[in-house]
């Protein structure tokens, strides 16, 4: 099935006062995870493996697969994720039939505030990031979904032209 999200990424060089300030509004805490996400070549959208370290659940995998365009605001998303139960076995098979575009290390700080997850993210070789991502149920209005960001956009004092459009993928594959 596929699953929407409005989302908004954007740098953000001080995590300690995101962090603070996702508590101030009333975010929860959830988990800090280790995120290794291997991309591949795809014809439409993008395609990773995501292999999870997570300080909660500890260690599981997932293929994602989402589109969205590239533009520099908060945007929409459609996307499918898939538990991998053997993720050296999937890596090993979507690299002979795909190849490997990128590898994207992550530490990911993730905050809930009702459907919205907040992302405090230290990226390898790219710097830090704060990345929205309202999840949208079946049937609800986008427009929701971009109010809430743009609330947030404020709560953390997001300057316009720090937004991003790009993925970390695209980040790092354009050096």
């Amino acid at each position: 099935m596929t699953r929407r999200n409005v989302e908004l990424k954007a740098r953000f060089p001080d995590l300690q006062a995101g962090h603070d300030t996702a508590l101030r509004i009333g975010a929860v805490d959830t988990d800090s995870l280790q995120q290794v996400d291997t991309y591949f070549h795809a014809a439409d959208g993008r395609l990773k493996l995501r292999e999870i370290d997570s300080r909660v659940d500890g260690v599981s995998a997932e293929l994602i697969w989402y589109a969205r365009p590239d533009q520099v605001a908060a945007r929409t998303s459609q996307f499918h994720v898939v538990p991998v139960p053997r993720p050296a076995a999937i890596l090993e098979t979507l690299d002979a039939g795909l190849g490997v575009q990128v590898v994207v290390r992550k530490v990911r700080r993730l905050f809930l505030l009702d459907n919205v997850r907040i992302h405090l993210d230290e990226v390898d070789g790219l710097g830090n990031f704060l990345e929205f991502e309202a999840v949208l149920n079946p049937g609800q209005d986008e427009a929701d979904g971009y109010a809430q960001l743009e609330e947030l956009q404020g709560e953390f004092g997001i300057a316009t032209e720090a937004i991003i459009g790009e993925s970390y993928s695209d980040l790092l594959t354009a050096g």
